[in-house]
């Protein structure tokens, strides 16, 4: 493709007709604090051997997850991904799918993401789900969106839960914020996420709330989805371990309308942050307001199983402006690895996998709350709770890393308003039995 850059005059034409006088004026709203003056202060050439050493340098202060005994969660775990997942997902036929614009003649990828479809289903608990969305705070934030349409505009409110995860209200509150929709106020509070019952009325389009919760706490959603169906308004259910569903009820069986949540545990490792994938459920009745695309199943001509791209309603399709979701992408190479990860697992092997999570972390309850100065807050949890510690958690921390130890995220770093002396700690298969022993000694030490 021959690539034939703007002129001046080209340039012009464009600028006129959006009515601004210079390309600097479409930054008008970057604060001239923000905007970069002159090149960037890195050196004009280096040699390829130069820049990895730099580079090499540069990730040598960083500590591995797998390099010392770790114990974060807080939105992203660390779990064991087969080898397979790797190397199938980098094979040159899934590595280079992307969008499939001409479905028909993209059985391949339309199978994989039907196949990651009835994962997240039958997970969920719900009837339909969607070909996965960017991730799971963007997830959440769009569910809000979708109980709002549903409502036809009419219902204004959205209540939070106090354990929801902050990033997912953050990302919720964003999006909302260009909408007609009011957030109720909420603070990241454990325990409570019970009272938004007192909260639900006839303006409520729907109620978010998170199990386990952001505390690690498991929340019965029944009483609340008997309230909120009483008002007419969606129980939004929300995630961020997909394992933990396999030991708990799943949120369609206690009568949520729409799950959200985050892959990330499944097949997709911790890698900075990111790339993630987010999980998208609904009730069938809700499915034509779902964003995203789904994918579904028929026969061709001959009577041969086929795939078919269903639904996709979303602004790269058919609806443009009138699409339910703007997000332009379904991650999908992360939904290939969830995938595969959960093909090898199999019903057995993820209700193994929970279960050996749940009893880790229960070891290493056990174990802190024994320490002095360290107390579990939790009644309830999965594979992460919350502990009060008599010191701040962000210098403990510190103090454990020092000691060959990551012990877990502070919750000011999530919520800076929360008390500094709650520390989130997780454990998963991965957690040996030699790193709890050597979490629970150090803490002894960073805490006497």
């Amino acid at each position: 493709m021959r690539y034939l850059p703007l002129n001046n005059n080209d340039r012009a034409q464009m600028l006129d007709v959006i009515g601004v006088k210079s390309i600097d004026d479409l930054f008008h709203n970057v604060p001239e604090s923000a905007r970069l003056k002159g090149l960037v202060d890195l050196p004009e050439h280096q040699s390829e051997q130069s820049v990895e050493t730099f580079f090499q340098r540069l990730s040598n202060k960083s500590t591995p997850a797998g390099s010392v005994p770790f114990f974060c969660g807080a939105g992203a775990y660390k779990h064991h991904i087969p080898a397979t997942v790797d190397h199938l997902i980098q094979r040159s036929e899934f590595l280079t799918a992307y969008t499939p614009y001409q479905p028909e003649i993209s059985q391949g990828t339309l199978q994989t993401l039907f196949e990651f479809q009835t994962q997240v289903a039958l997970l969920t608990g719900m009837e339909v789900a969607n070909a996965s969305m960017y991730d799971g705070s963007t997830a959440c934030a769009e569910a809000v969106v979708m109980a709002h349409r549903v409502a036809r505009g009419k219902k204004p409110k959205a209540i939070l839960a106090p354990g929801l995860h902050p990033h997912y209200a953050a990302a919720t509150q964003t999006l909302a914020s260009t909408l007609s929709i009011k957030i109720n106020e909420r603070d990241t509070v454990m325990g409570r996420d019970d009272l938004v019952i007192d909260h639900i009325d006839d303006d409520t389009c729907c109620v978010v709330v998170q199990s386990p919760n952001v505390f690690g706490e498991i929340v019965d959603l029944r009483p609340i989805a008997e309230k909120a169906h009483a008002h007419k308004a969606l129980l939004i259910a929300v995630f961020t371990e997909p394992v933990a569903l396999a030991a708990i009820t799943p949120p369609g069986e206690q009568g949520a309308d729409i799950v959200v949540g985050e892959g990330q545990g499944l097949g997709v490792g911790l890698a900075f942050g990111g790339p993630h994938v987010g999980l998208f459920a609904c009730r069938q009745k809700l499915v034509r307001q779902m964003p995203g695309r789904v994918c579904g199943e028929t026969v061709d001509a001959n009577g041969d199983r086929g795939f078919v791209l269903t639904l996709s309603t979303r602004e790269q399709h058919i609806r443009r402006e009138k699409a339910t979701s703007n997000i332009c992408t379904n991650s999908g190479l992360c939904c290939l690895a969830f995938t595969i990860h959960m093909s090898l697992l199999g019903d057995a092997g993820i209700q193994q996998l929970a279960t050996l999570n749940h009893e880790k972390a229960c070891d290493l309850a056990d174990r802190l709350d024994g320490v002095d100065g360290a107390e579990v807050l939790n009644e309830t949890f999965f594979n992460e709770f919350t502990v009060k510690l008599n010191k701040a958690a962000a210098q403990v921390v510190d103090a454990l890393v020092e000691k060959g130890v990551i012990g877990g995220v502070p919750l000011s770093r999530l919520s800076p308003e929360s008390d500094p002396n709650l520390l989130l700690v997780c454990a998963t298969e991965t957690s040996s039995d030699e790193d709890i022993a050597a979490f629970e000694t150090a803490l002894k030490e960073v805490l006497s």
